[in-house]
């Protein structure tokens, strides 16, 4: 069973390292959708099945957006790799970081065997999952907020999308 959590943990590691490595946008989104999967992974084997499910839609639901952002501003035929020099460096940049960080903050930050324990059911015996708490809550309190959220990035990418237009003449072209 532990081997789910190291590898939903690593998951989301490695491809956060890739989205935060990497060069051309198109396999950027790649690493961030597969990140976004592992870290909902996480959440899932931690206990938190509702407030995973809710980040994942919303984070599919951003990913494509900014992937149709980034393909129409970025119109290249042969994207760069992670392959190059400069990936490359970037990639070993990140892990020693990462190495360094799990090295020395683990002792200052938090333990990672208190790690559960936090994060669900923590109050002892209840009759309501941890997680279920707040979706009356989400449901009650968030509903216009999201509405009116969702409206504003509905105009945001139709603004963006119409003003790169001119430029290269982008995704909405006039036929």
């Amino acid at each position: 069973m532990i081997y789910f959590s190291f590898l939903f943990g690593f998951g989301l590691v490695f491809w956060m390292i890739g989205v935060a490595s990497n060069i051309s946008p198109y396999y950027g989104i790649l690493s961030l959708l597969i990140g976004a999967v592992s870290g909902c992974g996480v959440l899932v084997w931690k206990g938190g099945s509702f407030m995973s499910l809710v980040l994942f839609l919303i984070y599919l639901g951003g990913m494509l957006v900014i992937f149709a952002y980034s393909a129409t501003l970025v119109l290249e035929p042969f994207p760069t790799a992670l392959a190059s020099w400069e990936g490359v460096i970037n990639v070993f940049n990140y892990v020693l970081l990462v190495v360094v960080l799990m090295f020395v903050g683990s002792d200052l930050w938090c333990s990672v065997v208190d790690l559960g324990d936090k994060m669900s059911d923590a109050d002892g015996l209840s009759v309501v999952r941890v997680d279920f708490v707040g979706v009356s809550l989400f449901y009650y309190l968030g509903c216009v907020v999201f509405l009116v959220a969702g409206v504003g990035l509905l105009l945001t990418l139709f603004v963006v999308l119409v003003l790169i237009r001119g430029l290269y003449q982008g995704a909405v072209r006039v036929i």
